[in-house]
């Protein structure tokens, strides 16, 4: 079994990618979205953490967290994130994917692919350009023209909070850092 490492800093701001399984686009309906807002309330009860920026596609999620101080357990968090999802999903979110044996073995359900990419955010331009790569991921996957148009984000947070403007991306991408797109 391949060893994964992750990096690990007490207080840390993370950028996270979380996948469906198989890519099944379920995450943009009513029921996903409400089971995936519970999740985060209940797990940030016991495990507090900030969301800087986050954005909900169909089959995938980009987000930042700031972890508290002395805490760096952000795969805990996860773990807790989808199993809540997946033990209170209802019949409205039926996956037509087949369990494999490996997942059967682990008990594991259908909806979340079992791992998530995680960088830790440097310095503050790091955070800028994560930033705005998960405000124009929408737009990316051709799910709207302008970053504005996509309900599931937090751009209009940023907005609002005078961030961004109101038109941001919509006449031209931002420059976002080649090794971005990988994550």
């Amino acid at each position: 079994m391949t060893n994964y490492r992750r990096i690990t800093i007490a207080g840390g701001t993370y950028f996270f990618t979380q996948v469906t399984h198989q890519r099944y686009p379920w995450l943009c309906g009513n029921t996903a979205r409400t089971l995936l807002r519970d999740a985060i309330t209940y797990v940030r009860q016991k495990y507090p953490f900030t969301i800087d920026a986050l954005v909900l596609l169909p089959d995938h999620l980009h987000c930042i967290w700031t972890l508290p101080p002395e805490d760096s357990d952000y795969t805990t968090r996860w773990r807790l994130i989808k199993t809540y999802v997946t033990k209170h999903r209802t019949t409205t979110i039926a996956i037509d994917a087949n369990i494999n044996d490996s997942r059967q073995k682990r008990q594991e359900s259908n909806l979340w692919q079992r791992r998530f990419w995680e960088h830790w955010i440097r310095d503050e331009a790091d955070f800028v350009q994560h930033c705005d790569y998960i405000h124009y991921n929408p737009v990316k996957h051709e799910l709207c023209s302008a970053p504005s148009q996509w309900a599931y984000s937090s751009f209009h947070r940023f907005v609002a909070q005078g961030i961004y403007a109101a038109d941001w991306g919509e006449m031209q991408a931002p420059e976002i850092a080649i090794n971005i797109e990988d994550e």
